[in-house]
């Protein structure tokens, strides 16, 4: 298995955290919503939606 690790910007971390909540999202629907919302792209929220969905699969294989 292939371990990432990441730098996060704990502040933006916190903000988009915070968004998703308000909108009754996931981190990554979040995240999703703002890279389809024609905002501009963001290498740091690609990487965390990489990531996002990789933790995903992991839980998801541990479940069966």
């Amino acid at each position: 298995m292939t371990k990432v690790i990441l730098e996060i910007d704990t502040q933006l971390y916190r903000l988009l955290k915070v968004s998703a909540e308000t909108n009754h999202l996931s981190l990554e629907e979040e995240c999703c919503r703002r890279l389809a919302g024609g905002q501009r792209r963001s290498r740091y929220l690609q990487a965390l939606i990489a990531e996002l969905r990789a933790e995903d699969e992991q839980r998801r294989a541990n479940c069966r």
